[in-house]
């Protein structure tokens, strides 16, 4: 049967409500101490599955014990403990998250305790402004980004560099990375790459301009499960 015009616009229309009423819905995981979750199972993050390789940063999550789910919907947030937003091309991403409701709902996520990983395309969504052009983002950090800041690479560029999270270097893939040109008081710099910072944290929130995910350091990754384990209550989202 063939649909009309019209009638494409309807529907699409209907799925950007229903998306829009999902994410003013979804409720995380109750704050559990050490004791309860073990009684309670392992940390469960949602991760972001439509671009980039969610499937490492899956992985790698599961090598610290961690129970994974892909996110394509705002449903796939409920009862997660973390959120991840992997890398990509981030408009693609800004325009999968708003039509399905996703935009907001993380943005509420993050509001409500639960914490969110942004690497390379994901830390562009997280930033409060973004150069190079300019575009909406989430603006769950307060730093300002420049899209695709170490040019176009072709090939990945590995570095090792130093960070607050263990004494040995930091390994740090970057592909087509952001630069991040400002940064906001209460951003703490957990790393730097040529003396602009590549790892940053701020409450709940965690961004990456360099891909952990294709390594075989867990160090990023498990700062972010202590993330996750220790947020706020989150008992008290919206019904």
């Amino acid at each position: 049967m063939k649909l009309s015009a019209k009638g494409t616009r309807e529907k699409h229309s209907r799925k950007k409500t229903a998306g829009r009423r999902a994410a003013n819905t979804v409720r995380t995981r109750p704050h559990l101490s050490n004791e309860d979750r073990k009684k309670n199972g392992p940390v469960k993050i949602g991760i972001v599955a439509i671009q980039g390789d969610f499937a490492a940063h899956a992985a790698m999550l599961h090598t610290l014990g961690a129970e994974t789910v892909e996110v394509r919907t705002v449903e796939h947030l409920e009862g997660c403990d973390g959120v991840v937003l992997p890398g990509g091309e981030s408009t693609t991403q800004l325009q999968f998250l708003k039509e399905e409701g996703l935009f907001d709902a993380i943005r509420k996520f993050s509001t409500q305790g639960g914490a969110v990983f942004g690497t390379c395309a994901g830390a562009i969504l997280l930033a409060s402004k973004v150069n190079n052009p300019p575009q909406e983002s989430l603006g769950l950090l307060d730093m300002t980004v420049l899209r695709n800041g170490y040019g176009r690479q072709l090939a990945s560029d590995v570095f090792y560099e130093p960070s607050k999270l263990k004494q040995e270097p930091l390994e740090m893939v970057f592909i087509r990375g952001p630069i991040i040109e400002e940064l906001g008081k209460g951003i703490e710099v957990l790393a730097r790459h040529e003396g602009r910072p590549a790892l940053v944290e701020q409450g709940n929130v965690l961004a990456a301009t360099f891909h952990p995910e294709l390594t075989d350091d867990t160090t990023v990754h498990a700062h972010f499960l202590e993330m996750a384990s220790r947020a706020p209550a989150k008992a008290a989202a919206a019904r």
